[in-house]
């Protein structure tokens, strides 16, 4: 009868092995990524890897076009549980924890591709970690081009916008008047009203990625764009914390590297994307404006006036420096590399300067203000409400 024994022994541990495998676990992840887009399609291959990876044991099911709602909404349903995963811009990722929008509340910081990635990469494991401590864990980082100003008509320098009608996000009053006490006119109005204003004349300038003027056309709306690359676009794929440890350790390091690698195409995609259509736009009528080097002078010392505002009040003090101290290794590893000259990797970020005029100090608050928070939820999907900003909470 030992021989039964030693059987029955076998079969309970296989069937203890077989049970820890085959706990499925459903993904259910939301996003405002249009369907059938590049990146939408990244996720279903990503789907695709993980229930071969996982023999089965993983689904991802994606929710696209911001059928779930906007991004502040799905962080809600994650803590509800109602869904356990998304993806979502720096602002959505900041209704967790506002670490996040160092790599992109702060104006014309970042100067190329190169810059952002090395931040990113350095940052990362504080990021992850201030995720984690809420409950998340990131599963990639994407980004998705650089912010630009579209116009009726040429505008290349703060006072040019200061005689247009500039797009601004309804509900935000306290924007809107200080718009007006510095010589703008702000427009109020909703983001599914872009095309009407532009074409009804009730506004004639709108800050938005290239991606999503091409979207909507822009060039026959708004045909002058300021080649000034104001603020990269960043944001990352997370899930529960809770449900990501449901999946046996052994396969959570090879889905891992899968999404990882899902990061790396979406980063591709984005950027050539947006590249592109700056392309075809200049191709049926968009008139690009580069920036003269007196006018580029002018919009670099608005960014850097801002910066030290912004530490402490829109970005942690400790990510803020964080960022600028990469951002100095990195230029200085570059002067001393790039056999072009000492030039391109020069290091002007300010550290803290003396108090600042008070008219140049809300004129770059207003810039930011008009482009940083509405731009991350309008690259994705152009025809949705906005929604206010909540402080940062755990995933409960």
């Amino acid at each position: 009868m030992n021989w039964i024994r030693g059987l029955t022994l076998v079969f309970v541990a296989v069937l203890f092995v077989d049970s820890d495998r085959a706990a499925s676990v459903d993904i259910r992840l939301g996003t405002i990524l249009p369907s059938g887009t590049p990146q939408h399609k990244l996720l279903l291959e990503l789907n695709e890897r993980w229930r071969k990876d996982s023999a089965g044991g993983v689904k991802l099911t994606v929710f696209p076009d911001g059928r779930l709602g906007d991004e502040a909404e799905m962080v809600g349903k994650i803590r509800t549980r109602q869904i356990n995963a998304g993806l979502f811009s720096a602002v959505g990722l900041s209704e967790i924890d506002s670490g996040v929008t160092g790599l992109q509340v702060m104006p014309m910081m970042f100067r190329s591709w190169d810059e952002v990635d090395y931040v990113r990469d350095k940052m990362r494991p504080m990021l992850e970690s201030r995720l984690r401590a809420k409950g998340c864990v990131v599963l990639f980082w994407a980004d998705a081009g650089w912010v630009r100003f579209f116009s009726k008509m040429p505008a290349v320098t703060p006072d040019d916008f200061r005689k247009t009608k500039l797009f601004a996000w309804e509900g935000n009053d306290s924007q809107i008047e200080l718009m007006r006490s510095l010589g703008f006119q702000p427009v109020p109005s909703a983001a599914t009203d872009v095309v009407l204003g532009l074409s009804t004349n009730r506004f004639n300038a709108v800050p938005l990625p290239p991606l999503v003027a091409l979207a909507i056309q822009m060039q026959k709306h708004a045909p002058h764009m300021l080649e000034l690359n104001w603020t990269p676009i960043v944001g990352a794929a997370i899930i529960r914390a809770d449900v990501w440890e449901k999946i046996p350790p052994t396969d959570r390091a090879t889905l891992q590297a899968a999404a990882d690698i899902t990061g790396g195409k979406f980063r591709k995609v984005g950027r050539g994307d947006n590249d592109d259509a700056i392309t075809a736009m200049r191709k049926s009528g968009l008139q690009a404006h580069p920036l003269k080097v007196e006018d580029e002078k002018e919009w670099q010392t608005l960014a850097a006036e801002l910066r030290p505002k912004v530490r402490g009040r829109l970005v942690p003090p400790d990510i803020f420096d964080g960022v600028e101290k990469h951002l100095r290794d990195f230029r200085v590893e570059t002067t001393i590399t790039d056999e072009r000259g000492p030039e391109r990797g020069k290091v002007d970020l300010p550290h803290f300067k003396p108090p600042i005029s008070t008219e140049a100090l809300q004129l770059a608050l207003v810039l930011a203000a008009l482009v940083l928070i509405p731009t991350a939820e309008f690259l994705l999907r152009t025809y949705m409400t906005r929604t206010a900003k909540k402080p940062d909470r755990d995933i409960e």
